[in-house]
């Protein structure tokens, strides 16, 4: 038995572990390698296209995994529980919530097939994300830096390492129900910001938001380079 690229596998462990890795679920190509007419891809990871409207206040994370759902629903993927890649703080008897601990295990894999990584863990060190492959629901780039309106600021609330904040150092927002005083940490999409440092190339710890409206409002959001966006994950 040969490979898609020519070369034999060595077992069927090896085999499907380079089918996950490698992006593309090889029984989904032609014998050319191609991707086959009407074959839909399994997508794991989405970068939603628009906001609320109501800035960083989207309904607690309760709201924010209903609103992954729905696009995940739109985008043929609903029969799978999404949740937004969001952390929260310790508050009101409530332990904190880290974002890397609600996503699954990985692999993930965006609309067009793209391995973006394999577990939590590579996630959160040499992962694939970059502006072509953080994708929305529809499989099209996200608007980033030199882009207008650039939108590369995406509501994380999570250092990077993907865990929530100490008590008493807010950046959701209060715990996404803010959409006036307050701060949320947001990550580039893009993988690029106004300095060539690891802030500016963290996909989901670069800086907090910040504006007149008090730093959660839509234009709070919109004056960074935000427009109140998610990533959004598959969990199962």
């Amino acid at each position: 038995m040969r490979r898609v690229d020519g070369r034999p596998t060595t077992n069927g462990r090896n085999h499907e572990r380079d089918r996950q890795i490698r992006g593309i679920d090889r029984t989904r190509l032609d014998g050319g390698g191609r991707l086959r007419r009407g074959a839909a891809i399994r997508h794991d990871v989405l970068c939603h296209q628009a906001g609320s409207g109501k800035g960083a206040d989207l309904g607690g994370i309760e709201g924010a995994d209903r609103h992954c759902q729905q696009l995940a629903q739109g985008a043929g993927a609903g029969s799978r529980t999404w949740h937004a890649y969001l952390s929260a703080s310790a508050a009101d008897g409530k332990p904190a919530v880290n974002a890397r601990d609600r996503i699954g295990k990985g692999p993930w894999q965006n609309a067009k097939g793209a391995v973006v990584a394999k577990d939590v863990d590579e996630l959160h060190g040499s992962n694939n994300l970059t502006k072509q492959t953080a994708l929305s629901e529809k499989g099209d780039v996200i608007n980033g830096r030199g882009d207008t309106p650039n939108k590369h600021d995406i509501l994380t609330g999570s250092q990077p390492d993907g865990r929530a904040f100490p008590a008493g150092e807010d950046r959701t927002c209060k715990n996404w129900t803010s959409s006036t005083a307050g701060s949320a940490m947001v990550g580039h999409a893009d993988r690029q910001g106004q300095r060539d440092d690891d802030a500016s190339k963290s996909w989901n710890s670069s800086h907090p938001s910040r504006g007149p409206d008090g730093g959660c409002s839509q234009a709070d959001l919109r004056s960074t380079g935000g427009d109140g966006l998610l990533y959004c994950f598959a969990a199962n």
